[in-house]
């Protein structure tokens, strides 16, 4: 009889490779990845393998990052990270961390990287940039991973801005050092909270919240599922990493972290001096002493090579200038007359701990407590912490390694030779902590001077914070749906200083008291149709530059603007300039301090008339039309819908929905939501995600944008956890699938002849290509046939008179195993044997009828797929009513599990009415009888359409 469905992966058996591996890939209906494996260290290499498909060119973009290499494929733009991360000793570093890494982590991360180094072939065939630039893949290390999250958040802590602090306290005075204080140009922060039980709709919590960074092209964040018996989490990978380190949920605990804004980084300036044999001498607490040096080559596509000298003191690696006599040969920043230099000393170098060791330990988190103790190992960067478990604890925290030193070190640069600058040796700043489940049931964390107050020195306006906590504070039903309404909360709390004084600005024109008339009428939100937020951006941006003209700033604006200056690296520009500077600190610079109150109301009545007169000759567009997306990419231009990653979009710097341009100088923004998520701990699958593209950093791919469109209306996409609803991939061949073993370690390779035949396993403790749990019914699972051990299984089943249909009542226990033997072997075809509850009750084959000699009687048509079905001896259909039908109907839920199934086909026997009156009844359309060697036919269909599921 012909009746085909399972419901969970799609009509293939576990390919013998993947069980090899011990490994399976299924996606849901965004292409994320969903990954089941038999232990940890599979797990991990399947992630490693996964994401080289997916993000093969990122890998690639980010190894070279480590490496200080980008420049040899991408040319001279990318000569000042190269230089800075060799300068930097970032790869050294993560060496040095691997090594220090507990023996299980490092087997861990080596068996993620394993997966990587397997999986980027067929990754970067996939993607078109490694042919745009002549580029095959490089091979990855273990140690690469540390070195990715270095690189990546190396500049997290913010430590330029002690550069542009030293010039403003050389240029304005001292006493102007903290002028311009808020979050910079370089931060990047997030919004965070968590809603007690006593605050939503089930009674458990909900944690949720959008990290703001620079929105990169693939996406900094890959949602994820990793699943082995040890656990079973969903979350926000980095790509390049193992495991799920910022936000992620367990089924049993969630949590999600910010940018606490502390500093853990100095910079020294360090004296030095050339020796007789061209080495380079430091001057320390306790003298002058040799330091470490050595040249370095950096390969330029399209230019000559470059030349760095890698210089490390005790304090840290020389990352601004080079010893006296050094020459040109590192051009980007000229030597002080003086023979100074700057040394940057961060944690990882001084302790060789990254932290990495946390990350096993978060997957297998299954209480806030737990949760607690992993972050105890928490290294950098220093985060705000919020968790919360299905029993109702939360916990609320500050995570990472904070150095005990004194508190100018925290401000600005300070003398090498000082004792009284150094790290006390073996310490660290206590982490602050606080209860999360007061009063309020509200917590939250949005990198403003909260509990991390007493770790950093600049942090963010409040602004965000306090109108997360007043939306919030509005409701005591929430529901995960509901959150949206705060992700993308649009009210500018920072306008007001502005407004206030356009309120009170003398003397308007015409023209411009209409203008002022509008914006007080204005509600302040920077919605994406408002033309009043155009307006008050244009506004903003002439009182900026305004304020940048004036008088009170000269000294760091204008030709004295320190990004001219070749003092410091081009790579520490961004930090350097005053207008951005200005812009992001334009509320407080309007409040005390520079301009006197006359001063400011002058100004901003002449921005105000200046803007009124271009609003009457260019009315305002709305918002979103200039407010739009410009991500980072590593080789722009080669997508070629360019256009589509540039949507308009709601939302400015102080709102909630923290799409961040640069007040004054554009109205594009590149820091954004780079993912958003919900964590529902009532109900895992009603939580939620969504990132700002897709799933897939290949170009071209159907999930590459495919979310773009739910993140740009602050929609999101749902955490799909019912392994039934996942669409089981093909699997990909690699070399290491043909061999027996899947661990990390490398033994020599076993002789087959000596190695025994594998035992036979039973059919419940086989991995299954299906499961489902039935209320009422009981839990089916599909697992495939093992030839030699089921034969005798099978043989009773197929020689019974009630199996005559079957078309082997008169065969022997050798033919029918052989007769599976070739079902086994072949790519089209696949035998399952299906279990009720552990226990073998029906027999279900697939074929693709294109390869079936029932393909020469139809015309098969595209997305056709064939099934049989026969149902044990000892589960007949009195056993329980409904038996067959319902497993019937959980098979075929399987097989359309599988977008590229459209139509089931069935060819039971002619004669076979009971069989063919189920099939109608269940909604099969019956077809012409057909004539095949063994038997007359009957030919049956099933569409998608017929089952109301559509096209997938």
């Amino acid at each position: 009889m012909t009746a085909d469905v399972d419901s969970e992966r799609p009509g293939e058996r576990p390919d013998r490779a993947q069980e090899a591996v011990g490994h399976e890939l299924f996606r849901d209906d965004w292409g994320i990845p969903h990954l089941r494996a038999a232990d940890a260290l599979a797990l991990a290499r399947a992630q490693g393998h996964a994401t080289a498909l997916d993000r093969a060119w990122q890998l690639e973009t980010e190894r070279h990052r480590v490496l200080g290499t980008s420049a040899s494929h991408l040319g001279a733009e990318a000569v000042d990270w190269d230089r800075f991360v060799r300068r930097a000793r970032i790869a050294d570093t993560a060496r040095r961390c691997f090594d220090r890494l507990a023996p299980e982590t490092a087997a861990w991360v080596t068996a993620y990287v394993d997966g990587v180094n397997e999986g980027l072939a067929e990754g970067a065939e996939r993607a078109p940039e490694f042919a745009a630039v002549g580029l095959a893949p490089g091979r990855w290390e273990p140690w690469t991973p540390l070195g990715v999250w270095l690189s990546t958040h190396i500049l997290f802590a913010g430590f330029p801005t002690k550069l542009w602090r030293e010039e403003v306290a050389r240029r304005l005075g001292e006493d102007r050092m903290s002028l311009f204080a808020t979050d910079g140009p370089g931060t990047a922060g997030s919004n965070g909270w968590l809603l007690t039980g006593a605050r939503t709709a089930t009674g458990a919590p909900i944690v949720a919240g959008d990290p703001h960074r620079f929105i990169e092209d693939p996406g900094v964040y890959q949602q994820i599922r990793l699943a082995c018996p040890e656990f079973d989490v969903v979350g926000l990978a980095v790509p390049g990493i193992p495991g799920i380190a910022h936000f992620g949920h367990t089924g049993h605990v969630a949590w999600a972290i910010t940018n606490a804004m502390a500093d853990y980084q100095d910079l020294y300036r360090e004296q030095v001096r050339r020796t007789p044999d061209g080495g380079v001498e430091v001057l320390g607490p306790a003298g002058w002493y040799r330091a470490h040096a050595h040249t370095e080559t950096i390969e330029v596509a399209g230019a000559e090579p470059e030349r760095v000298e890698v210089i490390e003191t005790d304090r840290g690696p020389v990352i601004i200038g080079d010893g006296p006599g050094a020459g040109d040969e590192t051009a980007d920043a000229a030597p002080a007359a003086d023979g100074t230099c700057i040394s940057l000393r961060y944690p990882p170098r001084v302790t060789g701990e990254l932290g990495f060791d946390a990350l096993p330990a978060l997957l297998r988190a299954r209480t806030v407590a737990d949760v607690d103790t992993a972050l105890d190992r928490w290294v950098e960067p220093v985060n705000v912490v919020l968790a919360a478990d299905t029993a109702g604890s939360t916990l609320h925290r500050v995570a990472g390694h904070v150095p005990v030193r004194p508190y100018a070190n925290r401000l600005r640069v300070v003398p090498a030779e000082d004792p009284a600058y150094a790290w006390r040796e073996g310490e660290t700043v206590p982490l602050p902590r606080t209860e999360a489940d007061g009063s309020d049931g509200i917590a939250v964390m949005a990198n403003e001077r909260g509990l991390a107050a007493p770790l950093g020195v600049e942090f963010a306006p409040p602004h965000r914070a306090r109108r997360i906590r007043e939306l919030l504070g509005a409701d005591t039903g929430w529901t995960p749906d509901a959150q949206a309404a705060v992700h993308t909360d649009t009210r500018l709390a920072s306008s007001r200083q502005l407004l206030s004084l356009l309120a009170w600005a003398p003397g308007l024109g015409p023209a411009a008291e209409r203008l002022r008339e509008r914006l007080l009428r204005w509600d302040r939100h920077m919605d994406a149709d408002s033309t009043d937020a155009t307006l008050y951006a244009r506004l903003r941006t002439d009182v900026v530059h305004r304020l940048a003209a004036h008088p009170a700033l000269n000294g760091v604006t204008g030709e004295d603007d320190p990004w001219r200056s070749t003092a410091h690296p081009a790579l520490f520009r961004p930090w350097l300039a005053a207008v951005p500077r200005i812009g992001y600190a334009l509320e407080s610079l309007l409040t005390v301090g520079l301009l006197p109150y006359e001063d400011r109301l002058a100004l901003v009545a002449a921005s105000a008339e200046a803007v009124a007169a271009a609003a009457e000759e260019t009315p305002p567009a709305p918002w979103g039309e200039l407010h739009r997306l410009s991500p980072w990419q590593a080789l722009p231009g080669v997508t070629p819908d360019k256009d589509a990653i540039r949507p308009g979009v709601a939302g400015d710097h102080d709102c909630v929905l923290s799409t961040s341009g640069v007040p004054g100088v554009t109205d594009l923004f590149a820091r954004g939501p780079a993912a958003r998520y919900v964590w529902d701990l009532a109900r895992r699958e009603d939580s939620r995600w969504v990132v700002p593209f897709g799933a897939s950093g290949v170009p071209g791919s159907a999930h590459h944008r495919d979310q773009t469109s739910l993140w740009v209306r602050g929609e999101l996409a749902p955490v799909v956890t019912d392994w039934n609803l996942l669409h089981r991939t093909k699997p990909h061949r690699t070399a290491h699938d043909r061999t027996p073993h899947h661990r990390t370690s490398h033994r020599p390779e076993e002789n087959p002849a000596m190695t025994a035949a594998p035992e036979p396993v039973a059919p419940a403790l086989r991995a299954a290509v299906h499961e489902q749990k039935i209320e009422g019914f009981g839990t089916v699972r599909l697992v495939p046939v093992d030839p030699a051990a089921d034969a005798e299984l099978l043989h009773g089943w197929v020689t019974e008179e009630r199996a005559r249909f079957w078309g082997m009542a008169g065969h022997t226990l050798e033919q029918v195993r052989e007769i599976y033997e070739f079902v086994d072997s072949l790519p089209t075809h696949h035998a399952c044997l299906a279990l009720r509850d552990g226990v073998p009750a029906a027999l279900f084959q697939t074929y693709e009828p294109d390869a079936d000699p029932v393909g020469e009687c139809y015309d098969v048509q595209p997305g056709d797929f064939g099934v049989h079905l026969l149902i044990a001896p000892a589960e007949g259909e009195g056993a329980v009513k409904g038996y067959t039908e319902t497993l019937l109907t959980a098979f075929i839920a399987y097989v359309f599990s599988d977008p590229a199934h459209v139509r089931v086909v069935v060819e039971p026997d002619a004669r076979n009415e009971k069989a063919i009156a189920r099939m109608v009844r269940i909604g099969f359309e019956l077809g012409p009888e057909i004539r095949k060697p063994e038997k007359t036919a009957r030919l049956a269909f099933l569409t998608r359409a017929a089952l109301g599921l559509g096209l997938a």
